[in-house]
């Protein structure tokens, strides 16, 4: 049992190593002739530099926050803390650097159709993939092997914890500065590039062409590669907090039956890395551009990862639960399967209400015939249709997973069966993090093919291959989405169960009731708290597109022969991405404070106060994310689909109501709706980290 952190480092390693291998299998693809090579660099050069500028501005956040840590926890805590930010500033970094490199070798290799293009793009993705399910696992484990292991240091969980804390900080950032920098330039270039020019999507005319095709970078591959490590790392975090803290564990003396379940979600996350990476190699693709033929493809190795990682739980489950304490060692397995099924079930969701196939999205094109308000409505309304269904998702699989933590035991100390059920759920969701990033951060590279293609003014023939994949990539994201909004779902709250069970153990009593004037207080501040957090983020991408509008309309207008495309004249594409860059480094600031203050300051003011705002945050943030993520998405595909020839295809009022309508949405899916699940770890993190400190040290 004890070789568990070792095994699961050693499998980090691996991932680590199948990154390192898929790097080098891109790099030597062709990436097309000279001008598709300057584009290539040029997205690189851009990405590169916002990256460099956003972890300064970031290292400064985290260095104070490393500080508060170490005089408010332990010195060890700021450590971890620290270790958590680098790696995941790192994974996201190392994915960026060859998503920008395999966007042109897509392009060229998409030239020969989509069997040789989707390989590419998929192992592009797959770099950000393992990175940041290696970096994460490995870091993680190294962190509990060094001070709870070795050092049986007597802060060790809250230690581990901190390292969680560190990994959220980064994300946060990440996808709000990234999501802010990507959907100023997306909605600059398509209003005045669409609507008001009659140009086609990255036409190589348009001078936000550039700073948009950057931001796919910044924003979904490395935003979205920090938000997945640290909804891996924290799904691992939670049940082994849960267990230190309902257990008052101490590093030097853990019973066998405590060490089974500190084990246990370690035992899962191994053999989901070990399934991701059998997975990975199953990806290829045929001679047919039809998505659902691309879909079948790209999914085959989600697929069987997760039919392995089901097996495996079973036998894992068996092994460490054969004590007397434990009654059906398959009742954890079925928590830990049936996480994994309902987020596989929140992607399916996703995918219905945002794939082309489907009637929710074919309605908003519809609706686009009667002009952008109508196409606005009909979004709104499928966004929040699908919250409903993703609700009720949800609470099957709480439902599920606390039945089964039941069936293994009763209560171990003062954690329940049940409790610990719900909070291995969340693994079971994440447990295949290697694959499903893969698969998410092909998009964006497929996306970027697709803007190669037509900015190099390639045969039209390139560009369908690419429009294909690059439509898949839509729903991939969405999928990927529905697996990180639900897994913060039921992470949060085994955080907040533990971080109820820290206070107690300082020596205070966590009040939840709701006739309390300060829980009652707390629930409401926490209720409108994520609607803040998304009017701060929209706004952001209002401010910084108005800006990005205007220089794309001085161009235009100042630049003569650039609208008409006359040879010789090229955009100031420079000149845009330092507008995206200066506004989204300005604007995320405020947002991502907000996380970590307001619980900090309310910690400090009234603990119960505290613990009631984290609940009315959870619910109205849980929904408030997969309503924006859906709508976006929807939205997105409704003007993908008349593209491809519907409803009067490109050109008409019904594509220029469908443009106004994605462009309403890219905010929605793309910054706000994927940083809310952040928003909600990082708070619940946050109290977590500092519980004993706020029970030490209350005003009221």
């Amino acid at each position: 049992m004890n070789a568990v952190p070792y095994l699961a480092l050693v499998s980090a390693l691996a991932a680590l190593g199948l990154a390192y291998f898929f790097f080098l299998d891109v790099k030597k693809a062709s990436p097309g002739n000279d001008r598709m090579v300057f584009l290539m660099n040029e997205i690189s050069k851009g990405a590169k530099a916002f990256l460099k500028q956003e972890y300064t501005w970031v290292a400064a956040f985290a260095a104070v926050m490393a500080i508060v840590v170490a005089i408010a926890v332990t010195p060890f805590g700021a450590i971890a803390y620290l270790l958590g930010a680098v790696l995941s500033a790192g994974a996201g970094y190392a994915g960026m650097t060859v998503a920008t490199m395999a966007n042109a070798r897509t392009t060229e290799a998409a030239k020969s159709g989509p069997a040789k293009a989707l390989p590419i793009a998929f192992r592009g993705g797959a770099v950000m993939g393992f990175a940041v399910a290696g970096l994460a696992l490995a870091g993680l484990m190294l962190v509990y092997i060094v001070f709870v292991v070795l050092m049986e240091s007597d802060d060790a969980f809250e230690i581990v914890t901190a390292y969680g804390l560190g990994g959220s900080t980064i994300a946060l950032f990440s996808r709000v500065g990234g999501g802010i920098y990507t959907k100023a330039a997306d909605v600059g270039a398509d209003l005045v590039g669409k609507v008001e020019a009659g140009i086609p999507e990255d036409d190589p005319r348009n001078p936000a062409t550039i700073a948009d095709n950057v931001g796919d970078n910044v924003g979904d591959v490395a935003g979205m590669g920090a938000d997945l490590f640290e909804s891996y790392a924290g799904s691992i975090i939670a049940p082994i907090s849960l267990v230190a803290f309902a257990t008052a564990l101490a590093a030097d003396d853990i019973g066998d039956d405590a060490l089974a379940l500190l084990m246990f979600p370690m035992a899962i996350a191994f053999v989901g890395m070990i399934a991701s990476i059998i997975g990975s190699f199953l990806v290829k693709g045929g001679d047919s551009t039809d998505s659902k033929a691309l879909s079948k493809a790209l999914h085959l190795g989600t697929n069987v990862a997760m039919g392995i990682t089901v097996v495996a739980t079973l036998g894992v489950a068996y092994l460490l639960f054969d004590g007397d304490t434990f009654d059906q060692p398959w009742g954890l397995a079925v928590s830990v399967i049936g996480g994994l099924l309902v987020g596989w079930a929140l992607g399916k969701t996703a995918e219905y209400y945002t794939s082309d196939h489907f009637g929710p999205v074919k309605k908003i094109a519809q609706q686009s015939e009667t002009g952008p308000a109508t196409t606005v409505l009909g979004g709104i309304s499928a966004g929040m249709v699908s919250v409903a269904a993703s609700v009720g998702l949800i609470l099957v699989g709480v439902g599920i997973a606390y039945w089964g933590g039941q069936q293994t035991f009763d209560t171990i100390g003062n954690l329940e069966g049940g409790l610990y059920g719900i909070a291995v759920a969340a693994i079971g969701m994440l447990a295949t993090t290697g694959v499903v990033v893969s698969v998410d951060a092909y998009g964006p590279i497929a996306d970027n093919a697709g803007g190669i293609a037509e900015m190099a003014e390639l045969d039209p023939s390139v560009r369908d291959v690419t429009d294909a994949l690059d439509s898949l990539g839509n729903t991939t994201a969405a999928v990927a989405k529905g697996f990180a909004v639900g897994s913060a779902a039921l992470t949060a709250l085994a955080l907040f169960k533990s971080f109820e069970f820290a206070v107690m153990e300082a020596g205070t009593e966590l009040n939840l009731n709701v006739g309390e004037v300060d829980v009652f207080i707390g629930l409401f501040i926490g209720a409108g708290l994520p609607f803040l957090f998304a009017a701060l983020t929209i706004d952001a991408v209002g401010r910084a597109a108005q800006e990005m509008i205007e220089e794309v309309r001085r161009q235009f207008r100042e630049i003569p022969g650039l609208r008409e495309g006359k040879e010789g004249v090229v955009p100031d594409s420079a000149r845009c991405v330092a507008i995206s860059t200066q506004a989204s480094l300005k604007e995320m600031v405020v947002p991502g404070a907000l996380a970590v203050v307001v619980p900090l300051v309310l910690g400090f003011l009234s603990i119960d106060a505290l613990g009631g705002m984290l609940a009315g945050a959870l619910v109205t943030g849980f929904a408030l994310a997969i309503f924006m993520a859906n709508a976006g998405g929807a939205w997105d595909n409704a003007k993908k689909y008349i593209e491809a020839g519907a409803h009067g295809g490109k050109g008409g009022d019904p594509h220029k109501a469908a443009v106004v309508g994605d462009t309403v949405g890219d905010p929605f899916k793309d910054t706000s709706g994927p940083a809310m699940n952040i928003l909600l770890k990082v708070m619940t993190i946050v109290s977590l980290v500092f519980a004993t400190a706020f029970a030490n040290n209350q005003v009221f």
